[in-house]
């Protein structure tokens, strides 16, 4: 949990941190309609070229972006094999039949007890994960020496591994930029842009103040709650818990252990907090002052016009191709 960078700010020194944060919400929104925009599988592996250029550009460690991802590494696996099995368009590229003997099926449970047993001495755990799987389809695929008692076949076509590859990429980009808004934004920059942002809502008469600050709030203690999580997590360790190992009625046990003090400290948390913010005369619905003011520069207008002009490229690409 400790390397979990979502709601996270992670000191810097390029032009996506010295950027007006009204204009890095407004660039993220317009770089979302271009890419669900977009509609080709070639563009869109640009786009994310186009990210990976910005990352060094940016002083933004590639390390950092994967940590954003890797929450939602499960979801974009899934994702792709969903696609991979039930979209069956396009062109027939091959098939895996995969074979059931007791052999291979007994061998596949030991190479998947192997990866849990080993997964806990190693960083690269997506990668070692990958390999595991890669390791089983080849035995269930390739070694039948016994009497086998099921198969299962899997037809690939091709728009299903090219849609596949889109809608991953896609995913990947959404989370990236969304990552590279958090890391490069302070908290309270952040919420003040939001508030900007949102302020022309006021017109049908929508809070907007409250609603940047509760969103504010939310980013801000997302990490903090993580780390709160992480101390409870080494606590429990230290006292014999293994939230690894064990039956599933052992793991509730284990989880219930967590929630309990999360729950508590959250509730002490927001506690702390509406003391922190009475003390300071906060009172809902009341204008306020801000020790900082945002400040729009050359910089914003340039970055504007470009995530601008890529959306309307995106939209013409759209159209024309």
């Amino acid at each position: 949990m400790k390397n979990i960078v979502i709601g996270r700010y992670i000191p810097g020194d390029s032009f996506l941190y010295r950027m007006d944060p009204r204009v890095k919400l407004i660039a993220l929104f317009i770089l979302f309609v271009a890419v669900f925009v977009i509609d080709e599988l070639l563009v869109m592996g640009l786009a994310l070229l186009g990210i990976l250029v910005l990352l060094p550009l940016g002083k933004i460690s590639l390390k950092k972006v994967y940590f954003g991802l890797r929450p939602l590494l499960f979801l974009l696996i899934f994702t792709f094999v969903f696609q991979i099995l039930f979209n069956t368009q396009g062109r027939l590229l091959g098939t895996l039949r995969l074979t059931f003997d007791p052999l291979n099926v007994a061998l596949s449970v030991g190479i998947f007890a192997a990866w849990l047993f080993l997964k806990r001495f190693t960083s690269f755990t997506f990668i070692s994960f990958l390999v595991m799987v890669a390791g089983v389809l080849t035995l269930l695929s390739q070694l039948t020496l016994l009497a086998s008692f099921g198969s299962f076949t899997i037809a690939i076509y091709e728009e299903g591994l090219l849609f596949a590859i889109f809608i991953l990429l896609r995913l990947v980009i959404i989370v990236t930029l969304s990552t590279i808004l958090t890391i490069t934004t302070k908290p309270t920059d952040l919420n003040l842009g939001l508030e900007r942002v949102l302020k022309p809502l006021k017109i049908i008469r929508v809070n907007t103040e409250e609603i940047a600050m509760i969103i504010g709030i939310s980013l801000r203690y997302i990490p903090t709650l993580l780390d709160e999580a992480n101390k409870i997590i080494l606590a429990q360790a230290s006292r014999g818990v293994d939230f690894q190992e064990g039956k599933i009625k052992d793991k509730v046990v284990q989880i219930i252990s967590l929630l309990v003090p999360m729950f508590i400290i959250s509730f002490q948390r927001s506690d702390e907090l509406a003391n922190a913010m009475e003390a300071r005369c906060f009172v809902p619905g009341k204008p306020r002052t801000r020790l900082n003011q945002l400040t729009w520069k050359p910089l914003d207008t340039a970055v504007l016009v470009v995530t601008l002009t890529l959306m309307i490229v995106s939209i013409g690409v759209r159209i024309l191709w």
